[in-house]
């Protein structure tokens, strides 16, 4: 049976509670990359090209690893609403060998990246700063991996304000950390762009360390949460986890990496249009990140409907979260329309930046929509533990899609005369739109095929 009006309004609380400290986290990760976006900007638009060009390589890596993790997340929600707190200390304890793996795995892709600037045609300062930026965020991300696994048993436990709070102390010290490092305050070289990357790095350690402490001295975790040790790699845990989690990478992997891709595709048009593309990506991943918290939200509370054999409830859960995510995405538009000329001015003083970036919000303005939707219906799909299917897809959207028309209507005369950067963002659109199209239908299916039995989550189908 369906909840009742009365549990409805339970549900919304619920989700609300959970999901504004996840919202204030990811405005905390995000506005470090607005901040640095903002910062390195002032230095020169060659700064801040670098600066994206760097961030288009490292960020997709990063996604990949913390978004395979959110598996673990998944898993503890689920045994946290059956009480197995075993189970929670398992995955938390299984889930830290796979962060360590991916960590140090991106780590050195990004040490190699030099040939692929290369293969792309970026101009050769540009290449060279933006190489050395990767060498300097390289150092966090085995870090990053870790600390997402503590995350994701905070998170997966119902309690997403430590997170929120670590995520705002890391926020505040990255702005002296970048001053420091980019202008050559107390005595540090001046490094411009480059700074960020070694500020950054440092922020993730900082939140390492940080959340350890927190979450150990917790009183709200049981002790049984907690493993003894690390323990040996042990293949069942380590390949469930895996299997759930790697798919969910990819998914997100294919989408900012299509992102990464058009701005590695612009690098040759030079600084201005690589600097206007970074002005309105990074602007549209700060309203991006409402809908992703509700979808990250959506995963724990469907994941402990489900572990507590309610999946009535967990329907009420999904429609709640998708009709909040879609009325703050036409919040998100309605401004993005309405004064694309101030948002910009808050990032470049240079003026061809700023007309170009303004153009380039319009167009992201069209898709928030189906942003919104295609990120519900993934942080949903993952409370289910149906992520194969989110996986394929994500990859036919994304690359099947958006970006054989966003390259066609951009850089060839194919379709209509080039159009340039806007074209690739038309693209960027049409992908995001089939995916919300097909991840909404997969989430109906779904939902209303999840099984009664007391603690499983719904069939897994590819």
């Amino acid at each position: 049976m369906a909840p009742s009006p009365a549990g409805w309004r339970t549900e919304l609380r619920e989700l609300l509670q959970l999901s504004w400290p996840i919202l204030v986290t990811q405005l905390a990760h995000t506005g470090m990359a607005v901040t640095d976006t903002v910062m390195a900007g002032s230095v020169s638009p060659g700064d801040l090209a670098a600066v994206a060009l760097g961030a288009s390589l490292w960020v997709p890596l990063f996604l990949f690893t913390i978004s395979s993790l959110t598996a673990v997340t998944a898993l503890i929600a689920q045994a946290w609403g059956a009480g197995n707190m075993g189970r929670i200390a398992l995955m938390f304890q299984q889930g830290r060998w796979l962060a360590l793996l991916l960590g140090c795995t991106g780590s050195l892709l990004l040490l190699a990246t030099d040939p692929l600037l290369e293969w792309m045609d970026v101009e050769a300062a540009m290449r060279a700063d933006g190489h050395a930026y990767l060498r300097a965020v390289a150092l966090g991300l085995p870090a990053a991996g870790l600390y997402q696994t503590l995350r994701a048993l905070s998170e997966g436990t119902g309690s997403s304000r430590p997170v929120m709070a670590i995520a705002l102390a890391g926020f505040l010290l990255n702005i002296p950390l970048n001053a420091a490092l980019i202008y050559g305050w107390l005595g540090l070289p001046a490094l411009g762009g480059v700074g960020c990357g070694y500020a950054t790095a440092s922020v993730m350690w900082f939140n390492l360390f940080a959340m350890w402490r927190v979450l150990r001295r917790s009183p709200r975790l049981p002790r049984a949460v907690w493993p003894t040790g690390w323990g040996r790699p042990r293949r069942v845990p380590l390949t469930r986890i895996a299997g759930l989690g790697l798919p969910i990478g990819a998914a997100v992997f294919a989408e900012a990496s299509i992102f990464a891709l058009v701005t590695l595709l612009i690098g040759h048009m030079g600084a201005v249009a690589v600097a206007s593309h970074q002005v309105a990506t990074s602007f549209s991943s700060v309203t991006f990140m409402i809908p992703l918290s509700l979808g990250l939200g959506l995963t724990v509370r469907v994941g402990h409907a489900l572990g507590a054999g309610q999946p009535a409830r967990a329907r009420v859960v999904v429609a709640l979260g998708l009709a909040l995510a879609m009325g703050i995405a036409l919040f998100n538009t309605s401004l993005m329309v309405l004064t694309p000329g101030p948002i910009v001015a808050l990032y470049s003083s240079d003026e061809a930046v700023r007309s170009l970036a303004a153009t380039l919000l319009v167009y992201a303005a069209v898709y928030q929509l189906a942003d919104a939707i295609q990120v519900g219906a993934a942080g949903a799909l993952r409370g289910y533990h149906d992520t194969r299917a989110t996986m394929v897809i994500t990859l036919f959207a994304y690359w099947g899609v958006g970006l054989p028309l966003g390259y066609s209507l951009g850089l060839r005369d194919w379709l209509v005369p080039a159009m340039g950067v806007p074209g690739l963002w038309i693209g960027l659109g049409s992908g995001l739109t089939m995916a919300a199209l097909l991840l909404g239908w997969r989430l109906y299916r779904i939902s209303h095929r999840a099984p009664s039995t007391p603690g499983r989550p719904g069939r897994q189908t590819a």
